[in-house]
C-alpha cells in the first residue's frame, strides 16, 4: 500500500457513481475531479503532481484527510484520501461493479435528475446499491434547469420525496444534496462554473470511514482496460476484488487460460512493491495479446471454476413485477460475466420448512468475513445486502429432500418483506462462465424495454455449489433431491377374495405396470393395499390387501357386483355403464419422484 517514491500513503476510497441514463453522472464526475484538483491544493505544492487522473470512467481526486480520520487512518499511516469515482455507464456495467460479491464500492453516490425524479433505473440502481454497499448520497442534479424563483422549493419537495422512497431501504436518512454540475447542458461553454460542487465535496469526506480492506485469500482483480508498452510487457488496469499482489507473483487470466509473471505494479503513478483489495492498480505482466483481453478477470492460477450449471439461494427483488416461473430464461450476471440461463426453483417441504426456519436463521446469502446480518434490518429491506454476505448458507445440503416449485413462492400478505419462505434454483447456462466460489448472483429480464417503467432485477442469490462438468445432468445432479409429487385416483372393479381386489381406471393401458409393483394404495373405506401386478391386458391391476378387507367394504363391494352381473354371461366382460349406481369404492396412489434421477423411480414415504 505504501508507495515507494516518496513517505505517501494514500487511503483510496471508492465511490460508485450510479443513477438514470442522462441524470448527468460524467458530468458530475468531471466537476467534482476538476474542482477538487484546482479548489483543494492551490495551497498544496503536491498539487499539480496529483493532478487528476480521469481514466476509463475512473476519474479520481485526492484530498487532505477529514479530521474525523485523521487520527485511525494517520495511526496507519494514511495522510491523504483519495477518491476513485467509479462512474457505471449503461445497465451491464452498472452490474459489472457488483463482480464477485467484493465489496469493492465503498460508497454509493445516487444521482438524481432533479426535474424528472426517480425513473425506471433510479429504482435498478437503487436494489444495485442495497445489494453492494452500505452508505449512500443522493445528488440531484441539473437545478440550474428550475426557474431561480422556484428553484429551492423544488429542491425542497424532490428531496422529501426522495427520503419517501428510501424510507424502506437500508439508505434511510441519507444526504441528500443539490448540483449543477453542467450549468447550461452538454454544449454550455466550459467557463460555466458549476455549482454546490464544494458543498458535495464536503459532504462526501464527510462520508468516508476506514473502508475493511482483507489481504487474505485468493487474489482476484477487475481488469477494465489493457494495453502493452514495447520492451515492458502487457498492463492491465483495474480494482483488485480480494486478496493481495506482489511483485513476481504468477497470476492466471482464466478468459485466455494462461499464466504470466507480475514485473512491476503502479498505484497512482507510483511504483510498489504489493496492492490489496480496494485498491486502484496497473500490473504489468509478461507479453501477451492485450486486444484478447478488452475487460476481464485476474486471479490466483486454479482459484476460479469454469461452469456449466450452479445452485443458487434465490431472493426475489422486491421491485419486481411479475413471476419467476421455473423453466424460464434469465440473465444472470456472475462474477464477472452475464449469461443466458435456464432456471428450475425448489424449496423446502412443507414438514420440514418451519423447522428449519426455526433453527436456521442464517440469511440464505452470506459472505465471507462478515457477522451474520443484523435480522431486523432484513426484514424492512428489498434485498438481503451483499456487505452482511457469509460462505454460504447453512440450511442447503444435498443430504435434504426439496420440493419443486412451477415458480418462486413469495411470502404470505401482511408477513412484511423478507418473509419469503427460504429457496434456492437450478440455473442450467448457455455457455460456461468462470466465478468465483460463493459469489453475488443476480438474475434479470434485460431483453424487457429500457423505457418500460418497470425494474429489470428480477432476484437475487448466492452461489452454493458450481457443476463444472458439461455432463453434469448426469453426473451430478442425481444427487440433487428435488421431488414432484404425484396422486393417482382409480376405482375398485370387483372383490376376488377377502384379501384380493382387481382395480380399474389407475393407469392407461399401455403403461408398464412392473414399475408400479410393490407401491402402497389406499381404499376409500380405508384399508390399506400393495398393487402386485397387472391383470388383464386393459390397464386392470391385482392389490394384495395384507389386513383384509372389512366386512363393511366387502358387503359395498358384493352388492355392487351382483348389480353388475344381473342379466349378464359371467364369463363376458360388462360394459363399463351398466356396473353401478352405488359410489364406486376409490384407489389412491400417493407417490413421489425425483426430478433428477435418471431412472424415474416411484418413492413412497
Amino acid at each position: 500500500m505504501e508507495n515507494s517514491g516518496n513517505s505517501r500513503k494514500i487511503l483510496n476510497f471508492n465511490v460508485g457513481v450510479l443513477g438514470h441514463v442522462d441524470s448527468g453522472k460524467t458530468s458530475l464526475a468531471k466537476a467534482l475531479s476538476s474542482t477538487a484538483s484546482t479548489a483543494a491544493f492551490d495551497k498544496n505544492p503536491q498539487s499539480k503532481e496529483r493532478g487528476i487522473t480521469l481514466d476509463l470512467g475512473f476519474s479520481s481526486f485526492t484530498v487532505d484527510l477529514p479530521e474525523h480520520l485523521q487520527e485511525e487512518c494517520g495511526a496507519r499511516g494514511y495522510n491523504s484520501l483519495q477518491f476513485t469515482l467509479v462512474d457505471c455507464p449503461g445497465h451491464a456495467s452498472l452490474i459489472r461493479t457488483i463482480i464477485g460479491g467484493a465489496q469493492i464500492i465503498d460508497l454509493m453516490m445516487l444521482v438524481v435528475d432533479v426535474v424528472k425524479g426517480v425513473q425506471t433505473q433510479t429504482a435498478e440502481c437503487l436494489v444495485i446499491g442495497e445489494l453492494t454497499c452500505p452508505r449512500m448520497v443522493v445528488v440531484l442534479n441539473k437545478t440550474d434547469l428550475l426557474p431561480a424563483a422556484k428553484r429551492q422549493a423544488a429542491v425542497d419537495k424532490m428531496t422529501k420525496r426522495m427520503h419517501k422512497t428510501l424510507e424502506t431501504t437500508r439508505f434511510k436518512g441519507c444526504p441528500v444534496i443539490a448540483v449543477a454540475a453542467k450549468p447550461g447542458g452538454p454544449e454550455a461553454p466550459e467557463t460555466e462554473v458549476p455549482q454546490g460542487v464544494p458543498e458535495l465535496i464536503e459532504l462526501l469526506k464527510a462520508q468516508t470511514y476506514l473502508p475493511h480492506r482483507d489481504p487474505s485469500g485468493p487474489f482476484l482483480m477487475a481488469v477494465d482496460h489493457c494495453f502493452s508498452i514495447r520492451g515492458q510487457g502487457t498492463v492491465m488496469t483495474g480494482t483488485i476484488l480480494q486478496g493481495a499482489l506482489s511483485l513476481n507473483d504468477t497470476v492466471e487470466i482464466p478468459a485466455l487460460k494462461v499464466t504470466r509473471k507480475v514485473k512491476s505494479v503502479q498505484m497512482f503513478r507510483q511504483p510498489v512493491g504489493s496492492a490489496m483489495q480496494g485498491d486502484r492498480v496497473g500490473v504489468c505482466v509478461t507479453q501477451f495479446d492485450p486486444k484478447l483481453l478488452e475487460r476481464g478477470v485476474v486471479c490466483t492460477p486454479g482459484s476460479l471454476r469454469t461452469l456449466h450449471a450452479g445452485l443458487v439461494s434465490v431472493r426475489k427483488i422486491g421491485y419486481f413485477r411479475g413471476a419467476l416461473a421455473t423453466r424460464s430464461k434469465f440473465h444472470i450476471t456472475v462474477g464477472h460475466e452475464t449469461v443466458m440461463a435456464r432456471v428450475s426453483f425448489f424449496g423446502l417441504p412443507p414438514s420440514s420448512s418451519s423447522s428449519a426456519t426455526a433453527n436456521d436463521k442464517t440469511p440464505s446469502n452470506q459472505s465471507p468475513e462478515q457477522p451474520p446480518a443484523n435480522p431486523a434490518s432484513t426484514e424492512t429491506s428489498p434485498a438481503q445486502p451483499l456487505s452482511d454476505l457469509t460462505p454460504p448458507d447453512k440450511t442447503f445440503s444435498f443430504d435434504r429432500e426439496y420440493i419443486y416449485q412451477e415458480e418462486y413462492v413469495t411470502g404470505q400478505p401482511g408477513m412484511g418483506e423478507g418473509a419469503d419462505p427460504e429457496q434456492w434454483a437450478l440455473l442450467e447456462f448457455e455457455r460456461p462462465v468462470t466465478c468465483p466460489s460463493f459469489c453475488l448472483v443476480i438474475g434479470s429480464k434485460l431483453d424487457t424495454d429500457i423505457h418500460a417503467n418497470t425494474c429489470r432485477l428480477a432476484f437475487q442469490g448466492q452461489l452454493l455449489e458450481g457443476f463444472e462438468d458439461k455432463g453434469y445432468a448426469e453426473s451430478a445432479l442425481p444427487r440433487l433431491r428435488v421431488f414432484k409429487t404425484k396422486q393417482r385416483e382409480g376405482q375398485v372393479e370387483r372383490v376376488m377374495d377377502d384379501y384380493t381386489v382387481i382395480g380399474r381406471n389407475l393407469f392407461k393401458k399401455e403403461t408398464n405396470l412392473q414399475l408400479f409393483v410393490g407401491l402402497k394404495v389406499k381404499l376409500s373405506t380405508g384399508e390399506e393395499g400393495v398393487i402386485e401386478g397387472g391383470f388383464g391386458q386393459s390397464g386392470k391391476f391385482k392389490i394384495r390387501v395384507p389386513e383384509g378387507l372389512s366386512a363393511e367394504t366387502k358387503q359395498l363391494l358384493s352388492s355392487t357386483s351382483k348389480k353388475k352381473t344381473k342379466g349378464g354371461n359371467k364369463t363376458e366382460p360388462v360394459k363399463e355403464e351398466a356396473k353401478t349406481d352405488s359410489q364406486p369404492i376409490g384407489i389412491s396412489l400417493s407417490f413421489k419422484r425425483y426430478i433428477f434421477d435418471p431412472h424415474k423411480k416411484m418413492v413412497q414415504s
